[in-house]
């Protein structure tokens, strides 16, 4: 949201107030952080008596919720409207110390340190290890009146088409930090633009907008930059980011109302600020074995019974190709039903005896859901008579036609309605099914009444949590922690506590693929672990030449499932060769899973990621800094797609030699590469000194990683290496390789 019109005006109808000098500043203490400082920063210079009369002023509250974590509070009315923060699972207190002095006021937490100095003009600067990374400077914290004809761009978040989109305020409260020369900004969720966020705006609200679109359906208001810190802005509701695009010089970030808290967080690498951000927020949970493994899907809107879902997986065993997980999408329900929780008696008559003759065949299985009633469904009565449904301002029941006909939502914070949407639920999991595909959750109304008073526009982003909460805990509670896995579209800051996301409704085209990768590696920079997307596109039907070079693609991803709308994904649909590729990279992942199992098991302990992007792999290589179209998988194997149809692809190598996992060719890197790769190649390379560790079967996922496991050494590094392989019953052991005395494979 833009509220200056060029270095020097402000545009029609704005009036901003800014923070223009700490006038005072004393020690106070946080009601949940502890030692905290408190500034008074009127707007306007104070010369004399007369003039602290008439002039607002803004009041600044620095305190520390973690160690290495400053918490910045700015507030005009402290009664006026705030959305309320995040839950903060890794909040302690006592993490900062606090100290006035003639000059300036000093809060420090771990590294970081915030100072503020005393007088004119408005300074706040954040400083790492004795280093300033960023600053709040002259007009940055600011206090924005709009009057009705003001124009700023607002409502453009959101689908504004069907009134979803974020409301108009008439008063925001704004932060601008500095940006240094050469910083990039990463993140704020899942975005399918460019990985680097510099010169864009982005809005902070979920929508479901497709992959080709500037919306997102995982709007996380957190940011990482490569000067060695991150930004999480601490509200639910919209949050508009200007990211050297009003102000070039500055990342600008505004809420509606009289509060805005943000938290800087320190690194001061990447993965640094990463570990702290989910310290915080909470860490990625594990997922298990066998969710690594392949996800086959009826597709949408497919017409499918038992027999075409056995005429597939038979198929695939015949073909050799293994299957961990089999997903029924919405139509296992009746249509106009959704969702009711039953079976669809007239393709499917014997729920209980399929669900068993799957499991048979050694498959989890996986059946769509979404947090709507449609008037049609049996559940709908009985909801809304229940007070189970988020009503109108007039106490109605709020419905509309798009999606559903008369659908209606389940209000997640009321106790009871959790209860009994949880209740439909483990039926199912009684039932014999292992995972839910948690669908929607962005089409969040706003005029509505929740049953705990919650603000609409902070239920709006919040929404998903409260929806994925309620079946994550269903799943938890029915398989237990290590064995409870999602398959989630939406999410918001907090989400990652909740896997697996996946990247939504792309399009079949090496276009759509690489926008998809983009959305991946940017969730990836917010702090979620695991990632997975439609293998071949959803909407529409790819070629041969992009199913493969997905599928190689979607394979060498953390999750991998074949997925569509129109048409099945099934390989041998497209070519003979779509299924030797398959059978090949299927083949490799499940090699591998001694390596990404384990890479899991770290995300989970430190909120790295399985798929890193190159910038957080390499922080400080400037060639890596806009790279978005590679990645590494775990933190030894480079991965570049290929999203052309003559096999073409250029990517960048780290310095050092690197040796290509399929063919075992080594070269130096330090350089761009273009190569040219069949169907049944990418570049794919192994990083110089890794120890990878390789399973020794390659059928399935969750097999003793340590029977016949091999500890392949690459050249190219010295010394001792330290290798955990964890099992997917839980046993760990960690090897010590001295590279020196092995070759290549031992």
């Amino acid at each position: 949201m833009r509220f200056t019109d060029g270095f020097w005006q402000i545009r029609p109808g704005v009036t901003a107030l800014y923070a223009q000098e700490a006038y005072d500043i004393w020690e106070t203490t946080h009601p949940a952080d502890g030692a905290a400082l408190q500034i008074t920063a009127p707007t306007a210079r104070i010369t004399k008596r007369g003039d602290v009369l008439n002039r607002p002023a803004l009041t600044v509250t620095l305190s520390s919720p973690l160690a290495g974590v400053i918490r910045v509070r700015i507030t005009h009315h402290e009664g006026g409207l705030w959305h309320g923060g995040y839950a903060l699972p890794g909040a302690v207190a006592g993490a900062g110390q606090a100290r006035v002095t003639d000059a300036d006021g000093i809060l420090s937490s771990g590294a970081l340190t915030a100072r503020v100095t005393h007088g004119a003009p408005w300074s706040l600067a954040f400083e790492l290890d004795g280093k300033t990374v960023t600053a709040s400077g002259h007009k940055s914290a600011g206090y924005i009146r709009l009057s009705p004809d003001a124009d700023v761009s607002h409502g453009v978040a959101g689908n504004a088409r069907t009134g979803l989109a974020a409301p108009a305020s008439d008063a925001y409260v704004h932060e601008q930090l500095d940006l240094g020369v050469g910083e990039l900004i990463y993140g704020l969720g899942e975005r399918f633009g460019p990985l680097v966020k510099n010169g864009q705006s982005v809005e902070i609200w979920n929508a479901d907008g497709g992959t080709s679109s500037e919306q997102a359906y995982k709007n996380v208001p957190f940011y990482l930059s490569n000067r060695g810190y991150g930004v999480l802005v601490n509200d639910p509701g919209h949050v508009s980011f200007e990211v050297g695009s009003e102000a070039v010089e500055r990342v600008q970030f505004s809420v509606p109302g009289e509060v805005l808290e943000y938290f800087v967080i320190a690194g001061p690498t990447p993965a640094e600020v990463i570990e702290r951000y989910t310290a915080l927020t909470g860490r990625p949970a594990r997922v298990p074995a066998w969710s690594y493994g392949l996800w086959l899907s009826t597709s949408f809107t497919t017409d499918y019974d038992e027999k075409t879902v056995t005429g597939f997986i038979d198929e695939m065993a015949r073909r050799e190709l293994p299957v961990s997980v089999f997903h029924f999408d919405c139509f296992w329900m009746r249509e106009f039903n959704w969702c009711d929780f039953e079976w669809d008696p007239r393709v499917f008559p014997d729920p209980d005896g399929m669900l068993e003759r799957l499991h048979a065949k050694d498959l989890r299985v996986c059946v769509w859901i979404n947090p709507y009633i449609a008037q049609r469904s049996p559940l709908f009565a009985e909801a809304a008579e229940q007070g189970y449904l988020v009503t109108r301002t007039d106490g109605s029941v709020w419905q509309w036609d798009l999606w559903q006909a008369g659908m209606a939502l389940v209000d997640f914070t009321n106790p009871d309605a959790k209860a009994w949407f949880q209740g439909k639920l483990r039926r199912l999991v009684d039932q014999g099914v292992d995972a839910f595909k948690t669908d929607f959750g962005e089409r969040i109304p706003l005029g509505v009444d929740y049953f705990d008073g919650s603000d609409p526009e902070r239920m709006h982003n919040l929404y998903t949590q409260l929806y994925n909460e309620a079946v994550y805990e269903v799943l938890v509670e029915a398989r237990g922690a290590g064995d409870a896995v999602l398959f989630a579209r939406s999410a918001t800051t907090g989400g990652q506590t909740m896997p697996v996301h996946w990247g939504g409704d792309s399009t079949s085209t090496f276009t759509s693929m690489a926008e998809t990768l983009r959305g991946g590696l940017s969730l990836a920079m917010s702090g979620f672990a695991f990632w997975s997307h439609d293998i071949g596109g959803f909407e529409g039907t790819p070629d041969p030449a992009v199913f493969k070079r997905w599928t190689a693609f979607g394979l060498l991803s953390s999750h991998s499932r074949f997925h569509g709308s129109e048409s099945y994904r099934v390989p041998w649909a497209f070519d003979e060769e779509a299924v030797e590729v398959t059978r090949l990279f299927t083949r490799l992942k499940m090699r591998l899973m001694p390596y990404l199992f384990q890479a899991g098991q770290d995300a989970a302990s430190t909120g790295t990621p399985v798929m890193r992007p190159m910038a957080l792999a390499f922080p400080g290589d400037p060639a890596v800094e806009y790279l978005d179209r590679q990645y590494m998988l775990g933190p030894d194997v480079l991965v570049a797609p290929v999203f052309t149809a003559s096999g073409e692809v250029t990517f960048y190598l780290p310095p050092g030699t690197w040796t290509h996992l399929l063919t075992g060719e080594r070269v130096e890197g330090g350089a761009w590469r273009t190569e040219v790769h069949g169907f049944d190649s990418l570049p794919l390379y192994v990083r110089p000194g890794a120890v990878l560790p390789w399973g020794a079967r390659d059928d399935r996922p969750d097999y003793d990683y340590l029977d016949g496991l091999a500890l392949r050494v690459f050249p190219g590094g010295e010394g001792i290496a330290s290798v955990t392989v964890t099992t997917p019953d839980g046993r760990a052991e960690t090897f010590e390789v001295d590279r020196a005395a092995v070759t290549e494979g031992e």
